[in-house]
């Protein structure tokens, strides 16, 4: 039997959604960096939080990649 699909939606519980947020962040940055060592290609990743707080995850050896996105 396989695993049921879940409609994604938006969590009511601000605690809950603080939470959530904290823990898919860290997994996508993660996700990033292996992405960006196993296949040796340069990863930009931007997050904004829910409280308009920004997250920037880039590769060093491309660091003015991270300049163009501010000046958008």
């Amino acid at each position: 039997m396989g695993r049921v699909k879940v409609q994604p939606k938006k969590i009511e519980n601000k605690t809950c959604r603080h939470k959530t947020f904290a823990k898919r962040k860290s997994g996508l940055v993660k996700k990033a960096y292996e992405l960006s060592i196993l296949c040796d290609v340069e990863v930009a990743l931007i997050i904004f939080s829910p409280a308009g707080k920004l997250f920037l995850f880039y590769q060093k050896k491309r660091s003015d990649l991270c300049f163009f996105f501010f000046m958008i």
